[in-house]
């Protein structure tokens, strides 16, 4: 497994080389793009970077309207061949629909309908889809493939190996899955990894109950009574999840996802997030830390 990260916030400031160039000299792997480019493939060759997942334009795929749908599903069938064609191999996928208010059971009606021609193509191109488990954003927390009710309903629909999770135990625990359980029934599922963490907070918890707060936000990346973090200052335990990951035989890329308070208000900040998190996980991929210790 390599370790690598998708783009923070100074990523964006300092441009995408440059990034790539910080990461490699800190000890990085792998990297995440965005919709994947001939340069931008470059720029990870040089970098000595492998590339983990692609993101792609897929706005409109949910939507109600045929002609919408149509329209987002050929600019997402070309970013996919994009993918294939500059050596990527994993789109991350975020099944959200335009109209946040719009219900569960009515996006998956449509994705029904829209997403097997997807899946075709993915599979005719040499692409693995990772979908990513974020809820989405109060009240509606309208995206698929959260929970597990929501993966087997995916997975029935579409078989296909190509179609597979982002692992992002972050996501689990704050709605209240349990996360390692989850694994164990999606383990040959994952495409992908990220490496966030969450924290819940039982005072807030007790203030505000799981409606989170009304009247402040104490945290970034959170609503109160919980919050995301580097790994290693959640409730995750990454060596168990790393056990798990090897002995399903996965040998992907783990990519930080920092979203963290603490670590963001400044470049310098978010550096140092991501560096802690790449030694954190790194102890467990070299053995340092043995079982029963």
């Amino acid at each position: 497994m390599k370790i690598g990260t998708r783009l923070p916030g100074f990523a964006r400031e300092i441009g995408f080389d440059a990034f790539c160039q910080w990461l490699a000299e800190s000890g990085f792997e792998a990297v995440d793009t965005p919709v994947l480019t001939r340069e931008i493939a470059k720029t990870c060759e040089r970098s000595g970077l492998a590339i983990g997942t692609c993101d792609a334009r897929a706005g409109g795929l949910l939507s109600p309207d045929a002609a919408t749908r149509r329209t987002a599903l050929s600019t997402l069938k070309k970013d996919l061949s994009a993918i294939a064609r500059h050596g990527g191999h994993t789109y991350f996928a975020i099944l959200i629909p335009d109209d946040r208010s719009q219900p569960r059971a009515q996006s998956f009606e449509i994705f029904e309908k829209v997403y097997p021609r997807v899946v075709a193509h993915a599979e005719k191109v040499g692409v693995n889809i990772a979908i990513e488990p974020w809820p989405g954003g109060a009240p509606h927390y309208s995206n698929l493939g959260c929970t597990p009710e929501s993966l087997r309903r995916i997975f029935e629909c579409i078989p296909s190996p190509n179609l597979g999770i982002c692992y992002d135990p972050s996501h689990f625990v704050r709605i209240q899955v349990d996360h390692v359980r989850l694994l164990h029934e999606f383990a040959d599922r994952v495409k992908h990894v990220h490496l966030k963490d969450t924290e819940i907070l039982s005072e807030k918890l007790y203030e505000s109950g799981i409606l989170g707060e009304s009247y402040t936000r104490t945290y970034g990346f959170g609503e109160g009574w919980w919050r995301y973090t580097i790994p290693g200052e959640g409730i995750v335990d990454w060596q168990l999840i790393i056990r798990r990951l090897e002995e399903a035989g996965y040998d992907g890329v783990l990519s930080v996802e920092l979203e963290d308070h603490h670590f963001w208000e400044t470049p310098e900040l978010q550096k140092e997030g991501l560096a802690r998190s790449r030694d954190y996980i790194d102890q467990f991929l070299k053995g340092q830390i043995q079982k029963g210790e």
